[in-house]
């Protein structure tokens, strides 16, 4: 028994080429959009907020995980007998999700910013669903039969092609499904996430915090068994580094929030429900209502004020 590859990575319509790589990426951000956009406007979100902080950020990320990736690999590109140009040519693979997290966060930040919102908020709403899109994303690795483990001849093989094995491993027929490995860690881990987010009502970044920590211990142990070229930091592969990194502050940023800020935020963005500015059904904020009405207050006591001194009949007698 062993696991099959596709036979196919990519298909045509007309003089467009389609990979389904591409396309199980897509399907992630799609998933992570959906949930995460239901998950902020039932904390109080409105949902233009979300989108325009979200699409900054896919964008961002797609950039941030092409710099990772080229930094990364850095000989694939700037070697002798290479071309620089080629570190612009996305089309031909190589992204990479730690540099996704972090250009996508940059964007997020700053589009928070800007439209008055909590970025703990924001996280904590995305975190499962990015944890779920990054399960979906794994599916693409199986198609075009990279990424996988070392020689595994049990029930759980992954079938590699000849010409997709590495050099050492010419004559090895199955591996072991990395895939695989890390799409099932990060579906559970989703659903670990929204379980302790409803168990716990975590808030203020603690739930990403978290996601920090799950992603990053399944993704430790799992590169350690990749057989793809990769820079070593010490003893550890460049994203197992990476991976201990998240792990480590993860766990210290929700320490410190667990302490320093329980509970949930009391609001999740200035013009959202229950924000200093929230929107009226009327499109107007409750901040410039509220002070309407405490104007009109003040106008009418001086007006009684007034009445009372000229011998007039008080209004409020009458």
């Amino acid at each position: 028994m062993s696991i099959p590859s596709p036979d196919i990575s990519q298909f045509s319509i007309g003089p467009l080429t389609i990979h389904i790589y591409a396309l199980c990426l897509m399907a992630g951000m799609i998933l992570a959009w959906v949930l995460g956009r239901w998950r902020w406007v039932k904390r109080g979100g409105l949902a233009e907020t979300w989108e325009s902080i979200a699409f900054v950020a896919i964008i961002s990320g797609i950039i941030g995980a092409r710099i990772y990736h080229v930094l990364t690999h850095w000989g694939d590109y700037f070697g002798a007998g290479r071309d620089p140009i080629t570190a612009l040519y996305i089309w031909e693979g190589g992204i990479a999700i730690f540099g996704a997290l972090i250009g996508g966060g940059l964007g997020a930040l700053y589009v928070a910013w800007r439209k008055g919102a909590r970025l703990s908020a924001f996280a904590d709403a995305l975190a499962p669903g990015l944890i779920f899109a990054q399960a979906t994303g794994r599916l693409g690795n199986w198609f075009n039969q990279e990424l996988f483990g070392g020689p595994d001849d049990g029930p759980l093989g992954l079938e590699i092609d000849p010409d997709r094995r590495p050099p050492e491993f010419r004559d090895v027929e199955t591996f072991q499904p990395t895939f695989l490995y890390e799409l099932t860690w990060n579906a559970l881990g989703g659903l670990l996430l929204l379980w302790l987010d409803r168990k716990f009502t975590l808030g203020w970044g603690k739930l990403f915090a978290l996601y920090m920590v799950v992603y990053g211990s399944g993704r430790f142990w799992i590169e350690g068994i990749r057989t793809d070229f990769s820079y070593l930091i010490g003893p550890f592969r460049t994203n197992q580094f990476t991976a201990l990194i998240f792990i480590v502050v993860g766990l210290l940023l929700f320490a410190a929030l667990h302490k320093l800020r329980p509970g949930r935020e009391p609001w999740v963005e200035r013009a959202g429900v229950g924000g200093p500015d929230e929107v009226t059904p009327a499109g107007e904020t409750a901040g410039s209502g509220e002070a309407a009405t405490d104007s009109d207050v003040a106008t009418d006591e001086q007006s009684e004020d007034v009445g009372a001194e000229a011998g007039g009949p008080d209004p409020r007698e009458t």
